[in-house]
């Protein structure tokens, strides 16, 4: 199953009164655990960045002079984003900030199912406190470059939050049919706590097992019966 983790960063607070997006950051996730396909841009605007969002951003205007619009990269996104669904903590916002810039060069609103971490992580935890630092530290996401808020950074944070809302990291195995009919039967399962190994005996190991116990004279368990 795929999804996809995205973040932006933007002018202000408002589409509503003209803030643009300046940053857009996605993670790929597969079966809920983050791959190494990801995508991140930033967005040249005519709006003025405000102040609060330069400090909590460090993205200024004169940075994103040589920049190319959202016009430009929104093919790419769109490409990448696809019809999955999208991962996004405080949805409204995000969600509200992309279709205004689709819709302000002509294109439609994203239609993809979008998961709302805040909402998720609320349900989950039963607790109304859900900013993203806040998670983090409750599941000892590491912060320590988050010195700046970027959308690429924060939705990889975001990817590892919500693993740990899903139930946490867990290990499989993917064998394949020829993989399982192999005579080596040794097999290994990998939890949170330790490693555990399982062997399986061939059958040849089995009958020559059964053999040798049977000629044992006066054996002790040969008096019972199961």
């Amino acid at each position: 199953m795929r999804e996809v983790v995205i973040d932006t960063e933007t002018t202000g607070l408002s589409y509503k009164s003209g803030d643009r997006i300046i940053e857009v950051g996605c993670v790929e996730l597969i079966n809920h655990v983050a791959t190494n396909n990801s995508l991140q841009f930033y967005c040249k605007v005519d709006k003025e960045i405000s102040e609060s969002a330069q400090k909590i951003t460090g993205i200024t205007n004169r940075f994103l002079s040589d920049k190319k619009s959202f016009a430009d990269h929104c093919d790419e996104l769109l490409n990448f984003i696809n019809n999955d669904p999208l991962i996004i903590h405080n949805a409204d916002f995000d969600v509200g900030f992309l279709n205004n810039e689709l819709l302000l060069i002509g294109k439609t609103a994203l239609t993809n199912p979008i998961i709302d971490t805040v909402s998720l992580a609320r349900s989950v935890l039963n607790t109304r406190v859900a900013n993203l630092d806040y998670l983090c530290r409750r599941f000892k996401v590491d912060l320590s470059e988050r010195d700046l808020h970027g959308a690429l950074l924060d939705s990889q944070l975001l990817a590892e939050v919500y693993l740990e809302l899903r139930g946490g990291k867990q290990f499989t195995m993917n064998l394949s049919k020829k993989d399982s009919l192999k005579t080596d039967r040794t097999t290994t399962k990998e939890t949170n706590q330790k490693k555990i190994i399982k062997f399986q005996p061939l059958e040849e190991d089995v009958a020559s097992h059964k053999k040798m116990v049977n000629e044992i004279k006066d054996s002790i368990w040969k008096k019972y019966s199961y």
